[in-house]
C-alpha cells in the first residue's frame, strides 16, 4: 500500500483546496519542489502532481513548477501528474521531461477518443481520474457533475488499457472527513486494475481502514491536506502500511 503525497500547484505554489473550490485555497509552500524533497526524505515512494489552473484552463499553467519539482526529484521515485491535459503532444512533453505517469480525467471525458489514444501511444504511463460526488462523475475542475455513471465510465476505461485508476470522491476531498471506503471498494471489486483511493484521508486510522481494503484492489492512497496541516504523519503512515500490507509493493 502506497501513501501518496499530493502537490497541488496553483500560480506557482503549493496549496490544497476544499472540495475542488479555487477561490478556496491554502498555500502550504512558495517552494513546490521544496516540498517535494521533503516528502522525498519522509519516505514516500510515488508523489501525485496537479496542475489546478490547467485543470481550469483546459492546458499546462504550471510547467515550471513541475520541471523543477522533477530535477528535485531526479528520477528517485515516480511521478504521476494530471491536470489540463487534454492531448497527446503534452503527454509526450511531460514524459520526456521525466513524469512518470500522466492521468487524464476531464479530457477522458469530454474529448472522444482521445484517452483510447493515449493508452495506445502510451502504453503503462496512462492512469484516468475519476472524481465523483455521489456516484456521478464530475469534470472541469469538479465544477459539473456529469449524469455518467463512476462504475460504468471506470469499466469502459479499464478496456482502454488504463494502468490505474485514481478515484476521489470530491465531497470529502480537503475536508478531512475520512476516507469513503465503501463507495472505493465498491468501484474496486468492478475492475481487475488497481483502484488508487483520494480524498478525505484524515488520520492513521484512514490507513487502518485503507489497508484493510488493499486486498479488494486498493494500491494506495493519495493524501494532501492532513499531511499539511498535521493530522496525518505521513512517515509514520508509509511505516504502518508497510507493516500492514499484504502484497508486493507497487513502485
Amino acid at each position: 500500500m502506497l501513501i501518496i503525497p499530493a502537490i497541488d500547484l496553483k500560480d506557482g505554489h503549493c496549496v490544497r483546496l476544499k472540495q475542488g473550490v479555487m477561490e478556496d485555497a491554502t498555500v502550504f509552500s512558495k517552494e513546490p519542489s521544496e516540498m517535494a524533497t521533503h516528502w522525498l526524505s519522509q519516505g514516500a515512494r510515488r508523489l501525485h502532481l496537479v496542475d489546478l489552473n490547467g485543470a481550469f484552463a483546459g492546458k499546462p499553467r504550471n510547467e515550471a513548477a513541475i520541471r523543477e519539482i522533477v530535477q528535485a526529484i531526479d528520477d528517485q521515485i515516480p511521478i504521476q501528474l494530471g491536470g489540463g491535459i487534454r492531448d497527446l503532444d503534452t503527454i509526450e512533453r511531460y514524459l520526456d521531461n521525466g513524469i512518470t505517469y500522466i492521468i487524464i480525467g476531464t479530457a477522458a471525458i469530454k474529448i472522444p477518443g482521445f484517452l483510447q489514444d493515449a493508452c495506445n501511444a502510451f502504453p503503462g504511463q496512462i492512469m484516468v481520474g475519476l472524481d465523483a460526488k455521489d456516484g456521478k462523475v464530475a469534470v472541469d475542475g469538479w465544477s459539473k457533475i456529469t449524469g455518467h455513471d463512476v462504475v460504468d465510465l471506470a469499466r469502459k476505461f479499464e478496456g482502454y488499457g488504463v494502468e490505474a485508476i485514481i478515484y476521489t470522491d470530491i465531497g470529502r476531498d480537503g475536508m478531512l472527513s475520512g476516507i469513503n471506503a465503501k463507495a472505493t471498494v465498491e468501484l474496486a471489486r468492478e475492475l481487475t486494475i488497481p483502484i488508487i483511493a483520494s480524498g478525505g484521508i484524515t488520520n492513521i486510522d484512514d490507513v487502518h481502514t485503507l489497508c484493510e481494503i488493499e486486498s479488494e484492489g486498493i494500491m494506495g492512497a493519495i493524501t494532501g491536506r492532513a499531511i499539511y496541516e498535521g493530522s496525518l504523519d505521513f512517515k509514520e503512515a508509509q511505516i504502518l502500511a508497510d507493516k500492514l500490507s499484504k502484497s508486493t509493493v507497487i513502485p
